[in-house]
This record gives structure tokens, sequence and C-alpha cells, in this order.
């Protein structure tokens, strides 16, 4: 089950529809949403800590439960809908406040 908050390994497709690459997303989309529908809405994560507009850094210390091997920084605006079939595992999950951060962010973008 893919639930809100959830921090996914997923297996992007290259361009060229040939390989992927795995890369680590956070679920923006609800429980119930998730449960009903093939795909869900994510955000990506990226070691690159270069603070960019819109982003946000996750640590350790952010997470509910689980690890992350690197420091990361959110992409709050790349927000993208994915297939569940792309998942390949679960890391863990962020924390609430963390979570609501990450909403904030979308609504400045959005307003």
């Amino acid at each position: 089950m893919i639930n809100q908050r959830d921090v996914i390994l997923l297996s992007f497709p290259f361009s060229d529809l040939k390989s992927s690459k795995v890369r680590p997303t956070i679920v923006l989309s609800k429980t119930s949403y998730n449960k009903k529908h093939d795909d869900f809405i994510a955000v990506p994560l990226t070691t690159n800590l270069r603070k960019e507009q819109y982003s946000l850094v996750l640590t350790n210390k952010e997470m509910e439960s689980g690890h992350l091997i690197l420091d990361s920084r959110i992409k709050v605006d790349r927000i993208f809908s994915v297939s569940k079939k792309l998942t390949r595992m679960r890391i863990g999950q962020v924390r609430q406040d963390t979570f609501e951060k990450i909403i904030d962010v979308l609504l400045e973008l959005l307003s």
C-alpha cells in the first residue's frame, strides 16, 4: 500500500524508454486516493543540496520512520503523477510537520 507522506523509490524511465534510474520521491496524494487509483501524486528528491526556490531540505531528522542514505532536497516545484507499477520499495515516511511544510511551499507556488 502507498500512503501519503511515504518516501518511495521509483524506477524512472529515461526518455529513450530503454533504461531507467531509481529515484526517491515523497507521496503527496491522500492514501484514500492511492487505494482507488493506479497512480499517485508525488514530488522528487535530489541529493543536490543547492538552495532553490520551492524546495526544502530533508534529513533523517524530518523522517518519522525509515532512514535516508544522504541528506536531500525536496523539489516541490516538480510535482508529478506516476504509476504504482514503477514503485520499487518504501524507504520510510516524513513527519507530519515536514509534510505540512511541503504543502505550504506548494500552495505558495500555486497562489
